[in-house]
């Protein structure tokens, strides 16, 4: 790469899962709209004509406004290709296929057991990890052969034992881990100020935050909208929509989504009235942390508490829907939208290389930033972002109310990544048993974790 009157060219990005039909896509828009860097993407993809289409479909956005051409995209057939001397790293992959993903969400309910979405923990999170993680250990093998000094950016589920999975293998990666859950918590915030005080909705980033936790269960410890204290605003908005609730007039509260995503917002109210700090993720992966019978006890409960449980026929569906996408966008019959999708990993690339400084939230070991925490573990805490490297900052203990149910999700994660790391199912097998989600029996546990790993042993081959 070469630094040219304030901008940075000749970049290389190496995109792992290069053939993604909806993160790869929203990459191409956010570089195509920042004129700080330029350079070449190289896609790589187990599916390779997935990559080569997305090579047609990136290098298509030049067209659209000459502005856009910043970069060109490459398909490579290796690793060595898309690697060798990269700058950055980006890894978004689907751990097996939407089958499995099928087995791990819906097996489950044959015992009782509900999952929203079954990415990240759970027992839908169990098998994730174990098709994940050695396929990560892989990526962290050849980053270090081929481009040991690059940063790497992981948007994968589940998204802490990915990152961890990747410093197991080569301790000395640069590698951080990107989430949106927070944004959305901050939009809420948002919104409630804007109601609540009777101003214009403020942006995301007039929000300040301090942020503790483990992905996807990550906690507000502070929130402030300039000098303004928001705890005790949200604690009477929280306080009124439990009234509401009460008898289920709950037209006020404000919601992030709708149809299979929908999410009322009541889990992380209630939360927040149970242990005074704000639950900040969406209710949909809240409440898979939690132990099942407070809101996840059954779809009757899932419905009183107003959030979805996404079904993988619906991704199924949604998917049919982006692969005919690609089609219209390959034959010119559509053309891409360039819109910002509100990531922030264009942002964290530009400060990497010295080009702005900022804060934002990411996953990354526990150097000390959240003390009461194994060091190591893979925490998501606000860090530091500028010329080459990234700082957490410290964010205090997570506080002693909540700590149980988090120490718990660590314990789970750390069994499961010795697990994948030792290809010992017998190990997976007492993290499944130990994590919060599970309620059976030893002998129901036993029958449905090998129906599981059966559902899913062509991508478990290297258990065995």
């Amino acid at each position: 790469m070469k630094y040219e009157n304030g901008k940075v060219t000749e970049l290389k990005i190496a995109y792992i899962g290069g053939g993604s039909r909806g993160w790869a896509w929203g990459l191409m828009s956010d570089l195509a709209l920042c004129d700080k860097i330029s350079g070449t993407v190289y896609l790589y993809d187990i599916d390779k004509q997935a990559a080569y289409d997305n090579e047609k479909i990136g290098n298509s956005i030049s067209k659209i406004d000459s502005n856009y051409g910043n970069f060109k995209y490459v398909a490579a057939d290796t690793y060595e290709l898309a690697l060798t001397n990269a700058d950055f790293v980006v890894i978004s992959i689907l751990p097996g296929t939407f089958d499995e993903m099928e087995s791990d969400v819906h097996t489950p309910e044959k015992y009782g057991i509900y999952q929203p979405v079954g990415d990240t923990t759970g027992i839908g999170g169990v098998f994730r990890a174990l098709r994940a993680l050695p396929m990560f250990f892989e990526f962290a093998e050849k980053i270090k052969e081929f481009c040991p000094k690059a940063f790497v950016i992981n948007y994968t589920n589940p998204m802490a034992l990915c990152v961890a999975a990747l410093y197991k293998a080569f301790p000395e990666i640069k590698c951080f881990g990107c989430c949106h859950e927070v944004f959305h918590t901050q939009d809420f915030l948002c919104r409630i100020v804007a109601n609540e005080l009777g101003i214009e909705k403020p942006k995301r980033n007039d929000i300040k935050v301090n942020i503790v936790g483990t992905n996807h269960f990550t906690w507000l410890t502070k929130a402030y909208y300039n000098d303004i204290d928001l705890f005790p605003i949200y604690e009477s908005f929280c306080k009124k929509q439990a009234r509401k609730n009460e008898d289920d007039s709950n037209q006020d509260v404000i919601c992030n989504g709708g149809g299979v995503f929908t999410d009322g917002q009541r889990v992380k109210m209630d939360l927040f009235l149970k242990f005074g700090y704000i639950a900040a993720a969406g209710d949909r992966h809240l409440v898979e942390f939690c132990p099942p019978n407070w809101y996840l006890k059954d779809p009757a409960t899932v419905a009183a508490w107003k959030y979805a449980l996404t079904s993988v026929k619906w991704r199924k569906e949604e998917l049919r829907g982006r692969l005919a996408r690609k089609d219209r966008l390959l034959s010119g019959e559509e053309e891409m939208k360039i819109v910002l999708t509100g990531e922030e990993g264009v942002n964290q690339i530009c400060a990497l290389l010295g080009l702005n400084d900022f804060i934002t939230n990411v996953n990354l070991p526990n150097y000390g930033q959240i003390p009461n925490l194994p060091l190591g573990a893979i925490v998501e805490t606000n860090a530091r972002f500028c010329a080459g490297g990234i700082t957490p900052v410290f964010a205090g203990n997570v506080p002693t109310t909540i700590k149980p149910l988090v120490d718990r999700n660590v314990d789970v994660q750390r069994m499961i990544l010795d697990a994948c790391w030792e290809r010992d199912l017998d190990k997976a097998f007492i993290a499944f048993i130990t994590d919060t989600q599970n309620t059976l029996t030893l002998h129901e546990s036993r029958e449905l974790f090998d129906e599981m790993v059966k559902n899913t042993k062509e991508y478990l081959k290297e258990f065995f």
